[in-house]
């Protein structure tokens, strides 16, 4: 076994949780990565891995030896990536991290047509509205939508992403229409629980700036499940253009509080900081910012 070999099956196990998992990752056998894992804890005089029936498990000596292999391995993709820059051939497998609504109603297609520019990339899409540590879960990159506060990891704005507050025209028929911001305090409001600051909107009309605490009967961790209940009149919702967008143009949300606007997002590819930047991730968050570009489609015109 070579070593290199043995602490990328490893760390594969460790991120995936479970042999069979990082045999279907590593395109090998659950039988070899076993092998490669007890020969690596037969040279190392350790124990890694505490294996039962039921659940497999980090001991202390595993982990502080995985994060060690992360390192290792991050620094020798960073010399091969060096050397091979003079080929700028993008190639292996890219494992991105995105947000669910986002990932299946515009990732998705973006990368479908970035692979019929770069064929020599496989993709592992991962989609989930939780923020992941991109380094201890394996991941190249991750698409954040979000005010990023300062971090160790580097972040490119795509694109912006702008939120609106609409509702159906059912339930605005039912309730009435909101004509200030403070008007909110008097209707049921749809939260999104992975806001940073839940439990409040935020508007601007010219200098004038407004925080409205908002209650209602539902929240959700997820863009789409908001949307569905705003579609049915259960109440008004905040949320990005890329999600609510067709439905306004379509008539079933109406737009609400035209006059203010809302502190904006950024859609962002954050990946983590690296002398040198692998091919298939520089490539990919370059045709992603032509592809979004800005503003981006789902921007377009309400009619």
């Amino acid at each position: 076994m070579d070593t290199i070999d043995g602490m990328r099956t490893f760390v594969a196990v460790v991120q995936e949780g479970s042999f069979s998992a990082a045999a279907r990752r590593l395109q090998m056998s659950p039988q070899l990565v076993s092998k490669y894992v007890g020969q690596l804890e037969d040279r190392l005089g350790a124990r890694l891995l505490q294996r039962s029936t039921r659940r497999l498990s980090t001991t202390e000596a595993g982990l502080a030896y995985s994060e060690r292999c992360r390192q290792v391995l991050a620094d020798i993709d960073e010399m091969e990536d060096a050397v091979g820059e003079t080929t700028a051939r993008a190639r292996g497998t890219l494992r991105i991290n995105a947000p669910m609504s986002f990932g299946i109603s515009h990732l998705s297609r973006a990368v479908a047509l970035f692979q019929v520019e770069q064929p020599d990339v496989s993709v592992h899409l991962t989609l989930n509205d939780r923020v992941v540590d991109i380094v201890s879960e394996g991941f190249d990159l991750a698409i954040r939508i979000a005010r990023l506060a300062e971090s160790t990891l580097v972040a490119r704005c795509i694109a912006p992403v702008r939120l609106v507050a609409c509702a159906a025209p059912a339930y605005l028929a039912a309730r009435g229409v909101p004509a200030t911001p403070d008007d909110l305090a008097n209707h049921n409001c749809l939260g999104y629980s992975y806001a940073a600051d839940r439990g409040q909107w935020a508007f601007k009309r010219g200098s004038e700036e407004y925080s409205v605490a908002i209650k209602g009967s539902f929240s959700a961790n997820n863009g789409d499940a908001l949307r569905e209940a705003a579609l049915a009149g259960a109440g008004i919702v905040l949320q990005p253009s890329f999600i609510v967008g067709n439905d306004i143009r379509s008539g079933r949300l109406q737009v609400l509080l035209p006059d203010y606007s809302t502190p904006g997002l950024n859609l962002y590819a954050v990946y983590a900081h690296r002398q040198y930047l692998s091919a298939k991730v520089r490539t990919f968050i370059d045709f992603l910012s032509g592809y979004f570009d800005s503003p981006p489609y789902w921007d377009e015109p309400w009619k």
